[in-house]
């Protein structure tokens, strides 16, 4: 299974954006599709995830302020970004766990795509 994730830049303090990520291959079902950063010199963190009956689940830094939502082909996950601090500047990864068509769990993450939030 293949991420393909983009959205990321450069916005100020208070502002938006928008990521998105689709999930591409063949023969497999998505359980889980979600967001995982890093920040500089820090451990990756939890973002936001959905699982493919819809159960939501966010970090704690992020709550309130994020929004992750699929879109309707349910292989594609969105991350929508608002009142963006300094702190939130890191990279973003995709990352899914799906099962196979012949049973096989695959845990995979994308490239990452760089957010950063100017003060």
């Amino acid at each position: 299974v293949q991420l393909q994730a983009s959205g990321g830049g450069l916005v100020q303090a208070g502002g938006s954006l928008r990521l998105s990520c689709t999930a591409s291959g063949s023969d497999f079902t998505i359980n889980r599709m979600g967001w995982l950063r890093q920040p500089p010199g820090k451990r990756r963190e939890l973002v936001a995830s959905i699982t493919s009956s819809g159960s939501i689940n966010y970090g704690d830094a992020v709550k309130g302020r994020f929004t992750i939502s699929r879109g309707s082909g349910k292989n594609t996950v969105y991350l929508q970004m608002h009142n963006l601090k300094p702190e939130d500047t890191a990279v973003y990864y995709c990352d899914q766990v799906s099962t196979t068509s012949w049973g096989e769990t695959v845990v995979s993450a994308g490239q990452g795509t760089l957010v950063t939030v100017s003060s």
